[in-house]
């Protein structure tokens, strides 16, 4: 007769079972990055040295208006009737006026690239940037262009994995007491944290900026510490049988042993979020005591630890939930507190990487999921434009001091050089050090794509 185990009892779920309903469950996206310990696509990786190790992706959530702040017009067109066709709730031609930019735009820098008076500070550290004028999408919704331009799809039969699982997917972790991929902020769509199927181990890991960074890591501070003692050592038990019964079922092991690195998250991360120890010129030059730049000036001082410790990907979501607060469909003044709120941030950033010799091997994306349009609804604000916006990119191997095509006279539709999203992603990709065309996923019989549009990396602004 069988003896019963005496770690779990008839009835009870069984240690195996307990693993795969908990790693599909909370820990699956709270400490996925931790199971990606080594790359999964060795077969994508480009001959040379990759340019950047790490990727702090700024999203500004909602659609920042290109015209108010990158892309200068001028306001010959005001007031005119445009065709906004596909705009609305019923898709109906319609005309709309054309209202009137009414910020001032300023030549910065050696490259004389003009940037908008809500954002001095980014004019300031604009060599360092590369200017693409020209990006576009499909979709013209949030929620579905949130979701375009995290996974470079523009609809969603399947849950396809974002940018940021498929280069933890590709490249697992360069740290192993950290995830490979970090998120900081609200974002606007589950959707931009997810592994999609890759799997939830390929997850973002959702960091804060508190005393606490990451939620439900650390044990209560009202717990007892011989009962904590006490549970660890059954813990400790437990696992010993475990890998004595299924040592020869490496994934379940695997699983098993992110349990274990959480643990040394729980002496590393905390560390990354005490900035007492910055010098006063860090904190000053991020903003740090800026109550209206402070909460941005922490994660961006986070990001830029995490990147010093080899966090592969850094996604950093600013005003997100709903629609994002960049969505300005009232009035175009809502711009500019959250423009004061991020431009010395970024400023900063980049400053304090380059003198750290860090930002040749950093790169730096601002970026949102759309622009804004030339017109109104009525107001002084602009509609969503998925047809022509802007984003920046710095450092890790990107060249600085640079514009890349452009849209229209009015800034509705990318005209010169125009690129997909999925042109960022293989930029990013690239940068990294992985050839797009080779990230690909074998699922249901048939081969995903990570990149299936668009014409490639955005060569004119790389090094």
């Amino acid at each position: 007769m069988k003896m019963e185990n005496p770690l779990y009892h008839c009835g009870r779920v069984n240690r195996r079972q307990m693993i795969f309903r908990v790693a599909n469950g909370f820990l699956g996206s709270a400490i996925g990055g931790l199971w990606a310990a080594d790359g999964h696509m060795p077969g994508a990786m480009l001959a040379g040295n990759a340019k950047a190790k790490s990727v702090i992706y700024i999203f500004l959530c909602g659609g920042m208006s290109h015209i108010d702040t990158f892309d200068p017009k001028d306001n010959k067109h005001s007031g005119k009737l445009m065709d906004a066709i596909g705009f609305g709730d019923n898709n109906a031609p319609m005309k709309r006026p054309v209202i009137p930019i009414l910020r001032t735009y300023k030549n910065y820098g050696k490259s004389g690239i003009p940037v908008s008076d809500w954002f001095p500070n980014i004019g300031g550290v604009i060599d360092e940037f590369a200017v693409v004028r020209s990006m576009y999408c499909h979709q013209t919704n949030h929620f579905p262009a949130v979701i375009e331009h995290a996974t470079g799809k523009a609809l969603r039969q399947f849950e396809h994995p974002c940018l940021g699982s498929w280069v933890n997917y590709a490249l697992g972790t360069a740290n192993k007491n950290l995830p490979a991929y970090v998120n900081i902020g609200r974002p606007s769509s589950p959707v931009q944290l997810t592994g999609g199927y890759l799997g939830a181990a390929y997850s973002a890991t959702p960091f804060q900026t508190g005393a606490t960074p990451i939620p439900d890591l650390m044990p209560p501070k009202s717990s007892d510490a011989k009962e904590r003692e006490r549970r660890m050592e059954a813990l400790h038990d437990l696992n010993t049988q475990f890998r004595e019964e299924y040592a020869t079922e490496s994934a379940i092991s695997a699983r098993l042993k992110s349990y274990e690195l959480a643990a040394n998250m729980m002496v590393t991360a905390p560390a990354l979020v005490d900035f007492e120890k910055e010098p006063k010129h860090v904190q000053d030059m991020y903003g740090l005591n800026d109550k209206t730049t402070a909460d941005f000036a922490k994660q961006l001082l986070l990001a830029r630890r995490m990147a010093e410790s080899n966090v592969r990907f850094i996604q950093l979501c600013h005003a997100g939930g709903g629609n994002g607060s960049w969505d300005a469909h009232g009035d175009m003044k809502s711009h500019e507190p959250l423009c004061r709120s991020i431009d010395k941030p970024i400023a900063g950033l980049i400053a304090d990487l380059k003198q750290r010799g860090m930002l040749d091997s950093t790169l730096v994306v601002l970026t949102s999921e759309f622009g804004r349009t030339p017109w109104s609804q009525n107001t002084t604000g602009r509609d969503h434009n998925g047809k022509g916006f802007t984003t920046l990119l710095a450092g890790g191997g990107i060249k600085g001091g640079v514009i890349e095509g452009s849209t229209d006279e009015v800034g509705y539709k990318a005209l010169e050089n125009p690129h997909y999203i999925s042109d960022l992603q293989a930029t990013v990709l690239q940068q990294m050090g992985l050839n797009y065309k080779k990230m690909d996923f074998p699922l249901f019989g048939r081969t995903f794509h990570l990149v299936e549009e668009g014409t490639g990396p955005i060569t004119n602004i790389i090094d």
